[in-house]
């Protein structure tokens, strides 16, 4: 790719509970956008929703914090955002494009938008697998590419839309979408781990401390889990295993009806952190383990691998 001076990103949002109530005894939820890194799986914090004494939606926060960045330092590294077809406007992220910040979403089924030209792209490439057309559309002034994407799976069309240039496989248009789900295993983290539902006080600095503790503490969560993958390549992690174990009676399945599970799902993923790690993690704070000992806790976690037998 040659978009890859900044981390792919994903984003998503929380709704924790709030007390305090407005002028008119009202209360909304309260929020925070995170990005989740869909390189190496890691936490960003972005930007606060609302304090919850008023209503507010999470896309005019997120458009703001992106255009608040132009300008700023390091605006130079390029940005793309893997969002939800809620986020889809045309003409404004056209604009985005000027500060090198990028997005790929769902085209929505009633957008209005008029075919130009079809782009050229190598269908003998595995990575394009799936791929039926790569098109360039025009919303009034605005242009963006189309990738007409077919399961090969389900037989399920999709199309996705995205400021990306040409240069871009669709393929990997179409697969960055997909890993869009990771940062859905990262709110579940911290929902039902973390046991962070609600908001800790309507100040917005303490909304501000709370998204980044969230972050902060996931990501030292993530490290640990994945160096103790890293450093032990001879075997698996558990959720991995069943992942893998899932692809095959998927891909046994879809050959007996005549299709094939996308050969790019059997790729490295970013998984959810499990119950055990972060538990690991937990008892060593209390007890004062050391991180030798969390180690390799978590290295005893991990199973055999075992050789791949169904053709891929």
């Amino acid at each position: 790719m040659s978009i890859k001076s900044k981390p792919l990103m994903g984003t998503s949002y929380s709704m924790p509970a709030i007390r305090k109530k407005n002028s008119k005894g009202k209360v909304f939820a309260a929020g925070f956008i995170h990005a989740l890194n869909l390189r190496n799986g890691l936490l960003r914090p972005l930007c606060v929703v609302t304090n919850g004494t008023q209503r507010h939606h999470e896309i005019p926060a997120l458009r703001l914090y992106i255009e608040q960045r132009y300008g700023a330092k390091n605006t130079w590294q390029k940005q793309l955002y893997v969002y939800d077809k809620a986020v889809t406007d045309f003409a404004w992220w056209d604009q985005q494009k000027k500060s090198l910040s990028f997005m790929i979403s769902v085209l929505k089924e009633n957008a209005t938008a008029a075919f130009v030209e079809s782009i050229p792209f190598d269908r003998n490439d595995v990575i394009n697998t799936g791929i039926e057309r790569y098109s360039v559309y025009q919303n009034k002034k605005a242009k963006f590419h189309v990738v007409d994407y077919r399961d090969p799976e389900t037989d399920q069309l999709h199309a996705f839309i995205t400021t990306l240039p040409k240069s871009i496989n669709p393929g990997t248009i179409a697969m960055i979408y997909y890993k869009r789900w990771t940062i859905e295993k990262a709110f579940n983290n911290s929902k039902s781990d973390f046991t962070e539902r609600k908001a800790w006080s309507s100040d917005l600095n303490a909304l501000n401390n709370q998204m980044r503790f969230t972050a902060m503490a996931y990501n030292v969560m993530r490290v640990f889990e994945e160096v103790s993958k890293a450093k032990n390549p001879d075997r698996i992690h558990p959720s991995d295993k069943k992942y893998n174990e899932a692809l095959e009676k998927r891909q046994i399945i879809s050959r007996d009806k005549g299709g094939f599970v996308n050969p790019l799902f059997f790729h490295a993923r970013i998984a959810r952190i499990c119950s055990f790690t972060i538990r690991s993690l937990q008892n060593a704070i209390m007890t004062g383990r050391s991180v030798m000992a969390i180690m390799e806790s978590l290295a005893r976690h991990l199973k055999p691998r075992v050789v791949d037998i169904v053709e891929r």
